[in-house]
């Protein structure tokens, strides 16, 4: 939980019992509740500040995203409608729409039929042609997710944000000649650290990897704690063949794999996960993953705090509280990222469970605002395999957690150079900034995960 959000938080909810009759204040409320994981209190803000007058898209919005993360579904999918015919063309709204449409039903037809009519009285609206781009970047049309960010930028050249999405998608169609102008003219039009980052990737992808070297060290030097610099920073020094990479990805001392511990109440730990599993299936509703997110072939479920309090769910992080602790015994301290920031005490900062189908895997990723990361195995189809083990020279890796690969192209390509073997009730903890993803695997079995972030307490 982030201490500042909670700080916030407990501000807006000592003025409210000063001036309990602020719509505007019950909202920020809302909002605060929701970063925190609170999805029922942040229900409960929303509808106030609605009852209390404040009727626009943004607190229809709000609350969509409070009900939807409380598996509210059908009523989440009313408060979008109602914000969009207020404000047909709110790209957020149209956004979250389009997503909860396509998560629950996997059709790209109906996530995006109410954007596309939008798009058609509105065919100059910068927004909406960057949230079609999203939607169709996410359900796997590259091409036409280009296309249409293309569209968007000539609605409004000197748009940040636009430029940043095409650029993006020029580098992963391989013209990365074009994706440098669109960068470059990014970084122009807002200077910043995004558009620095931003601009960072294409050279790694043009192959410009010295000048990319520079500025990732000045960026390293402005934002420490961001793990998605640190993981640039590792990808061009592997592209040269520097030896400090080793350093950063240490796979030997701070990649762990460790059996959970049935926790009391459970003698056997077969037992506990079979309660476990039965649980987050209850929870799972989508077929199909979020946008924005890792996840490919499968459906990606919140852990709120509502969750959390559940019996069997807060056993299990009792035991996976128990794993970080030894984790971080054994990192122990030193210079690095990971070991310079490790107190011995982790505080959680967010968590969710992904069941995978076949064909299932996660795209390569890092969590910027983290510090440690892990993956823990819930149920596994049995074309997996079975015995955890660390492995880095077999080939037969169906489902297997894969390690440094790097998220974003670059020249010369790339490969995973670390692999974990999964097995129901092992926990692989790693640095948040270490790239990682999931191979893809083939089987009528679903493959069940719980995944968390922790920060230093």
């Amino acid at each position: 939980m982030s201490i500042g959000r909670a700080a916030d938080a407990g501000r807006l909810r000592e003025r409210l019992a000063r001036t309990p009759d602020d719509g505007g204040a019950w909202l920020d409320l809302a909002i605060a509740e929701g970063n925190l994981g609170r999805a029922v209190e942040a229900e409960a803000a929303a509808r106030r500040a609605i009852d209390l007058g404040l009727q626009g898209s943004e607190a229809h919005l709000v609350l969509a995203r409070a009900l939807q993360s409380q598996r509210k579904l059908d009523d989440a999918e009313r408060e979008l409608e109602v914000a969009l015919r207020e404000r047909p063309n709110y790209a957020d709204a149209q956004r979250d729409y389009a997503q909860l449409l396509w998560m629950r039903s996997g059709s790209v037809e109906r996530a995006l039929r109410r954007l596309d009519a939008t798009l058609a009285a509105s065919p100059y609206d910068a927004g909406l042609h960057w949230v079609r781009s999203i939607v169709l970047e996410f359900v796997g049309d590259p091409p036409a997710a280009l296309a249409a960010a293309e569209r968007a930028i000539a609605c409004e050249p000197g748009d940040a944000e636009l430029l940043m999405q095409t650029a993006r998608l020029r580098a992963k169609a391989g013209d990365t000649a074009r994706a440098l102008c669109l960068a470059r003219a990014a970084l122009e039009a807002t200077p910043g650290w995004s558009t620095q980052i931003a601009l960072c990737e294409v050279l790694l992808a043009a192959g410009e990897v010295d000048l990319a070297t520079t500025m990732i060290a000045q960026l390293r030097e402005a934002l420490p704690p961001d793990q998605y610099v640190i993981a640039l920073q590792a990808t061009a020094w592997r592209l040269r063949a520097d030896p400090r990479y080793h350093d950063l990805y240490d796979y030997g001392s701070l990649v762990t794999v460790q059996t959970l511990d049935p926790p009391p109440g459970w003698t056997h730990l077969d037992d506990f996960l079979r309660d476990v599993v039965a649980e987050l299936e209850a929870l799972h509703a989508f077929v199909a993953h979020p946008f924005r997110q890792s996840v490919r072939g499968g459906g990606q479920l919140s852990l709120q705090e509502h969750d959390i309090a559940q019996p069997v769910i807060r056993a299990l992080f009792a035991s996976l509280h128990a794993a970080v602790a030894r984790h971080l015994a054994g990192v122990g301290g030193g210079t690095d990222p990971m070991r310079s920031r490790n107190t011995g005490r982790a505080a959680f900062t967010g968590a969710w469970s992904v069941r995978l189908s076949s064909g299932g895997s996660h795209m390569d990723h890092v969590h910027p605002r983290g510090w440690l990361s892990s993956a823990c195995y819930l149920a596994l189809p049995t074309t997996i395999g079975s015995g955890a083990a660390l492995v880095t020279g077999t080939h037969d890796r169906a489902g297997w957690l894969r390690f440094g690969r790097p998220g974003i192209p670059t020249d010369p390509t790339l490969g995973g150079d670390h692999f974990v073997r999964p097995e129901p009730g092992l926990l692989a903890l790693f640095p948040a900034y270490i790239w990682h993803g999931v191979e893809p695997f083939v089987s009528e079995e679903p493959r069940l995960t719980v995944a968390f972030d922790v920060l230093p307490a």
